[in-house]
């Protein structure tokens, strides 16, 4: 910027004099923000939970959602087929198969496919998996009508 006065400058101009000139805003930086190295990755990682983790806490509140639900329709259709064991059969099986989880199967999907990625899981090369997390596989099952009846049997 030339060395005119302030009268003179444009008014682009005395806006960037009065920020190089301001030196109230923001503090300098700490010695471990001036360490940390800077990338597109670190950026995504760091503030908010990562996606992985609020995709499994989404899968474990809907599937709990899920499953209350079906265990009020479990009890309110076993007190309305009182005694009678294949009409409350043929009922419940009807439920199981009309239930909908195609939304929360595709945030499975999304899941099974993605967390290894975003967790960064160590790969084995000899058998072309994903190792364990915790002794257990990270893919979640997908639900449906025998999800449904192996936790709320129609018997």
């Amino acid at each position: 910027m030339s060395e005119r006065p302030d009268s003179r400058l444009t008014p682009a101009e005395r806006i960037l004099r009065r920020s190089a000139d301001d030196t109230q805003h923001g503090r300098p930086l700490s010695s471990r923000a001036r360490q940390a190295q800077r990338s597109v990755e670190n950026y995504l990682k760091g503030g908010n939970p990562p996606r992985w983790m609020e995709r499994i806490a989404e899968i474990d509140a809907r599937t709990a959602r899920e499953l209350g639900e079906l265990e009020e329709a479990w009890q309110a259709l076993r007190a309305e087929h009182d005694g009678d064991r294949e009409a409350f059969a043929a009922a419940w099986r009807a439920v199981a198969h009309a239930r909908d989880f195609d939304e929360l199967n595709a945030l499975i999907r999304q899941h099974n496919d993605w967390y290894p990625v975003e967790r960064d899981l160590p790969f084995d090369p000899r058998t072309g998996e994903y190792l364990k997390v915790h002794g257990r596989s990270y893919l979640r099952p997908l639900l449906g009508p025998e999800w449904v009846l192996e936790r709320f049997p129609a018997e």
